[in-house]
């Protein structure tokens, strides 16, 4: 029997939750809906979902408290698509920041919701199985360069810190979890959770260029992230874990 894909809607208000359940059961989809946080966690304990459609205002633990909850939990690489009602960029960072795959403003077009759930799925699903990002707090060490995963620090050699944006910090986490390993564009975007457009369609040429000025990586012979022509990027250096960080 071929897989429904299982939708949980978790918004306060009724009429919302009704319409679009109603209008992903019309176009083939399961859904399962939740009024607030406390509902979301006693179904997600009951049942298995594909992707939670998560609004940012309700009552209550609001949806980034839970978008946070969710990513430091056992449902860490679930999709999460954030529904905010208002149009504030900050609102948006923040959600993608905390882990949301993908936000959209109220009011929307319900076509366009099905869209990006689809989107999401086929880009988590084009992910090899074991392509997970590790949560795990540690200090690693690659060429004269740490990183500590706690603190989000990058040093060097005389442990200066150097400052990294939320997006590099990814990237450089991604590479760090998979050195060797040849990585698409369509790859790094799921795993650095880049759904904003304005933010990040073009975002990982341009986060791999900063991220080698971070790294100090002659972007004409980098030793550190180097481009596979139409495949992607690598992370050549070897990766040593050197403990849990403090």
């Amino acid at each position: 029997m071929d897989h429904i894909d299982h939708i949980m809607i978790v918004d306060d208000d009724r009429e919302i939750r009704e319409l679009v359940g109603n209008y992903l059961k019309k176009n083939g989809l399961r859904t399962t809906v939740a009024s607030d946080g406390r509902q979301m966690r006693a179904l997600l304990d009951a049942t298995a979902v594909d992707l939670i459609v998560l609004d940012i205002m309700m009552p209550g633990d609001g949806g980034l408290v839970l978008c946070r909850e969710l990513r430091a939990g056992k449902h860490k690489a679930t999709p999460i698509l954030m529904l905010t009602a208002r149009n504030d960029e900050t609102d948006r960072i923040i959600g993608l920041e905390m882990g949301a795959d993908d936000y959209l403003v109220k009011p929307f077009a319900a076509r366009e919701l099905l869209a990006r759930i689809n989107a999401i799925l086929r880009r988590t699903r084009s992910l090899p199985p074991n392509l997970i990002v590790s949560e795990a707090s540690r200090l690693v060490a690659f060429g004269k360069w740490r990183l500590d995963t706690t603190a989000r620090h990058l040093m060097d050699a005389q442990g200066t810190i150097v400052n990294l944006s939320g997006g590099e910090y990814r990237l450089l986490r991604v590479f760090v979890d998979h050195p060797q390993r040849v990585l698409s564009r369509d790859q790094l975007l799921n795993l650095t959770q880049g759904r904003d457009a304005d933010l990040f369609d073009r975002s990982i040429d341009l986060l791999v260029s900063r991220l080698r000025q971070r790294l100090l990586d002659d972007a004409r012979d980098p030793a550190y992230v180097k481009t596979v022509r139409s495949e992607g990027y690598v992370f050549t250096y070897p990766v040593e874990i050197l403990g849990e960080a403090s």
